[in-house]
């Protein structure tokens, strides 16, 4: 056959069906992602909360049917170039099969991480998962003796003293996520260690593993917590922080070099982590709280690449129109997040059904719009 096809034909043909693995090869990779260069546009539907959880969090396989096309589809239609879902959520529980550390979601009907990170991938979509720093429930339970009153104490609760058993698991964690499935990075939320949210306590109750932390974080057995004043105990706090992420960077970089890490912060000026060495290093840092003044500081803390995203649907005092269009805030990223439903485990489409605060329906609307128009000055 190549004998009767003329010089210049035969040519091109070589051409074509050599280039023709190399076409399929390309097709087969992730689109660009849109998000490059681009303002971050992103969005979590939650899995974290719903009633019947052992302390306030969804309890294990709460939203196991999620369908990954239904929900790619939500976000497809919402306009986001960012998709945040979850490596590991509140509960303790995973959502991939192929977890060999945390506990995978009972029930499980779809292998849900990895496929709907692989349909976002197919149309240029950044998916980024979650892990929770400060609790986890089936830690929690596992491990009573490095744990705030938990599942018994107040619900949702920052609650996990930082220690070095617990830093191991969660770095673990991390790197099982990011070898076994296509996520870009994570997010990192509550980062900080207790008594937070823990409502009447405001100083370390001092667990017997807090004390053999503050061994290794200061090279001196702990001295009595009459010895340990808020000056004192605060730098502490400070110290296992950073301690638990420089273990988190080591382990998501070893794993997935050029992963993103995404911290999510309630409170910016935290003492905790205000000025901290996680604010220079983390690739996406993220203000969640309504009130946008602490972005100022903010910005002259963060490293050079750092990029700086703002929330704007989530909790009861979010309005989105406090920060679009303004021109201080020109170079934020936009996220947002609502409670699922525990049936079509997607945000409520009206008022009457919402799930959280009611302001979550009307801006997921205004997010829409403007994912899909851009921002008007």
């Amino acid at each position: 056959m190549w004998a009767t096809i003329c010089p210049g034909a035969r040519i091109l043909a070589i051409l074509l069906v050599f280039a023709f693995p190399i076409a399929v090869a390309a097709q087969s990779k992730p689109a660009v992602l849109t998000s490059r260069g681009q303002r971050i546009k992103a969005f979590c539907i939650d899995f974290n909360w719903a009633p019947g959880g052992p302390n306030g969090f969804a309890a294990p396989g709460g939203f196991a049917q999620a369908d990954p096309q239904v929900h790619f589809q939500w976000y497809q239609d919402l306009g986001v170039n960012t998709i945040q879902t979850f490596c590991v959520s509140c509960n303790g529980y995973a959502w991939f099969r192929q977890s060999a550390v945390a506990p995978v979601q009972p029930g499980l009907k779809h292998d849900f991480l990895p496929e709907l990170a692989e349909l976002a991938h197919r149309h240029g979509m950044r998916v980024m998962g979650y892990f929770c720093v400060g609790a986890n429930t089936y830690w929690g339970q596992k491990h009573p003796d490095q744990s705030y009153n938990t599942p018994a104490g107040p619900p949702s609760a920052i609650h996990i003293p930082l220690t070095n058993q617990y830093v191991d698991y969660l770095a673990a964690s991390i790197r099982d996520a990011l070898s076994k499935t296509p996520i870009d990075g994570f997010m990192l939320d509550w980062v900080f260690s207790p008594p937070h949210l823990l409502g009447h306590e405001r100083q370390p109750r001092w667990l017997e593993c807090e004390k053999q932390m503050y061994a290794e974080l200061y090279g001196r057995p702990f001295p009595g917590k009459d010895e340990i004043n808020a000056k004192i105990a605060l730098q502490f706090q400070r110290r296992a922080v950073d301690r638990c992420w420089t273990r988190i960077r080591a382990a998501a970089k070893s794993a997935k070099p050029d992963c993103i890490l995404w911290l999510s912060c309630f409170d910016l000026r935290d003492p905790q982590v205000a000025g901290s060495r996680m604010f220079r290093e983390v690739d996406w840092l993220m203000n969640e709280n309504p009130d946008p003044t602490s972005l100022a500081a903010v910005r002259k803390e963060k490293g050079p690449h750092t990029k700086i995203i703002q929330c704007l649907c989530g909790w009861g005092g979010h309005d989105p129109r406090r920060i679009v269009g303004r021109p201080e805030y020109a170079d934020l990223g936009f996220y947002g997040f609502a409670a699922a439903d525990l049936a079509t485990t997607l945000p409520p489409r009206s008022i009457a059904q919402h799930v959280g605060p009611a302001e979550n329906v009307r801006n997921i609307e205004i997010l829409r719009d403007v994912f899909h128009r851009g921002v008007k000055d």
